[in-house]
């Protein structure tokens, strides 16, 4: 087992309340955030909690997994779904690292030529 979720879900919480008492501004401008992305409905609660657990992976947040996890459960996304949100996730990192090789090419070959 990678983690306990739940436990990392509860622990998630606990330290969000810490993190709120120490600097309530910040936690309220993250609020915000978080309630100012919930567009226009065009896209239905399953579609958000796939796109979201896609991107926790591309970004390598447990948190965040664990937070949309447990939401994707609650929206009704079923394992085919996920496996099929996690199969983009995967081959847009490797897209990504893909593509960074290139520009990483580009840059080695730039540095052979005069300044």
């Amino acid at each position: 087992m990678f983690a306990h979720w739940k436990d990392l879900l509860r622990t998630s919480y606990q330290r969000g309340a810490a993190l709120n008492r120490a600097s309530p501004k910040l936690v309220a401008g993250f609020q915000a955030l978080s309630a100012g992305q919930n567009g226009h409905g065009a896209l239905d609660a399953k579609s958000k909690e796939l796109i979201a657990l896609a991107v926790a992976v591309t970004t390598r947040c447990d948190s965040c997994i664990a937070v949309h996890a447990q939401a994707a459960r609650r929206a009704g996304v079923t394992e085919p779904e996920l496996a099929d949100a996690l199969g983009t996730a995967i081959a847009l990192k490797a897209g990504a690292a893909y593509g960074y090789a290139l520009r990483t090419l580009e840059a080695y070959e730039q540095f052979a030529e005069p300044a």
